[in-house]
């Protein structure tokens, strides 16, 4: 669920890039920046031969997350409503030494077990939306992740190539990863 942290500095900076799509394996990686704005919009996709049910349970958990995400040092849930519908997350992101640490609060809007819709309410970040969308496919399930971001300040532009070519597909692979060892009997 909370794969977007991933992506905080990854859409916001490349001023000499307008649009990249990348293939990582059977991960796919699109990017569009706005470098005027300080803000852009990336998808990726990854087939997972687990079944949905589960990976729903692993992009929906803070304790995941924490084991996904690059950086995020905490994933707390402050609120969750009555029928489970929807729930408010605080994230830390503490991605290294040279960036500041980062608090965000998200809503997270869940649809079980096909979308998962999460926008920022309040903190470090300007903008902050996330959807994932899980389709069956047989035994397989297939993850479509999108973000849109603004983090409303400057971040260099080597991070946002480090973010996504390397630290989007990484976390894809390890919630692949978790899924399948966790389809296992």
């Amino acid at each position: 669920m909370l794969l977007a942290s991933c992506l905080l500095f990854a859409v916001s900076a490349r001023a000499d890039l307008a649009k990249e799509s990348e293939q990582h394996g059977d991960i796919e990686v699109g990017v569009t920046l706005d470098a005027a704005e300080q803000s852009g919009k990336a998808r990726a996709t990854v087939r997972i031969h687990a079944g949905r049910d589960l990976v729903w349970k692993l992009i929906t958990s803070c304790t995941e997350a924490l084991n996904l995400v690059p950086g995020l040092v905490a994933c707390d849930v402050l609120e969750t409503a009555p029928d489970a519908s929807w729930q408010r997350i605080r994230h830390i992101l503490n991605y290294s030494w040279y960036v500041p640490k980062l608090t965000y609060d998200l809503l997270a809007t869940y649809n079980e077990p096909t979308s998962v819709l999460m926008e920022r309410t309040s903190g470090d970040l300007k903008t902050l939306k996330v959807s994932w969308i899980l389709h069956s496919e047989g035994d397989s399930t297939v993850a479509e992740y999108a973000v849109d971001l603004a983090p409303g300040f400057w971040v260099p532009h080597w991070m946002v190539r480090v973010a996504l070519k390397r630290d989007l597909p990484k976390m894809l692979r390890a919630l692949r990863a978790r899924a399948e060892t966790a389809q296992r009997p």
